[in-house]
């Protein structure tokens, strides 16, 4: 019993602490912000998608668990956007598979961040930059594999309602929707990720001098 108590309290001491709670109320806000305007950063016709950023940063400074809330988070404004009408292309989605649609949405967020950080987790005790970098393309890699396996499952939605050209449900998926969004995403991801944790891993030191 005192094990389980000891065990309770060290979990709280070393994860319920003000500064990671702080850190991931800051990311979390980051998330919500993002996926919510995220159609204002555009090149052209392509939407520049940030929100992993915050997400793969999560997994890397406070563990899988707080990332996959993140990624949870993240999915559950992509259904909400849907259901409000507010993104029209989820909403035709949840018209006709409302429980698919919502699966999708959510599992592409949880395990985007939490493979992503277990991945950085196993990693960085050999190299820390690695760890990164994998941690970094691996979320993007997840968040959009499962979309296209979920909208597999919606293909008979997809045909009827979604694709005006003729294509076929896999040309779409991964030409049409994934293809120029997947590679621009992968590349912010790589960019921002480590560069941000660098960044963070300098405060930290810093504090830590001055403290």
């Amino acid at each position: 019993m005192n094990s389980e108590n000891d065990s309770h309290v060290g979990f709280k001491k070393r994860y319920l602490t003000a500064k990671n709670i702080t850190y991931f109320a800051i990311l979390l806000a980051l998330v919500i912000v993002l996926q919510m305007f995220g159609s204002v950063f555009t090149i052209g016709s392509t939407h520049l998608n940030f929100v992993l950023v915050p997400i793969v940063l999560c997994g890397m400074v406070l563990g899988p668990v707080s990332a996959s809330f993140l990624g949870l988070a993240s999915g559950i404004i992509i259904y909400l956007q849907g259901f409000l009408g507010v993104d029209q292309w989820t909403m035709t989605l949840i018209n006709d598979h409302p429980g698919i649609t919502a699966l999708t949405c959510l599992l592409k967020g949880f395990f985007s961040g939490f493979i992503s950080g277990i991945a950085f987790k196993l990693i960085k005790v050999k190299n820390k930059t690695i760890a990164a970098f994998t941690a970094s393309a691996l979320c993007p890699i997840i968040n959009t594999g499962l979309f296209i396996l979920g909208a597999l499952l919606m293909s008979d939605t997809l045909s009827s309602k979604l694709i005006e050209d003729g294509s076929s449900v896999i040309y779409y998926l991964i030409i049409v929707i994934a293809g120029v969004n997947f590679v621009i995403e992968l590349a912010i991801n790589l960019i921002c990720a480590p560069a941000i944790l660098r960044i963070t891993e300098i405060v930290k030191k810093y504090i830590k001098r001055r403290g």
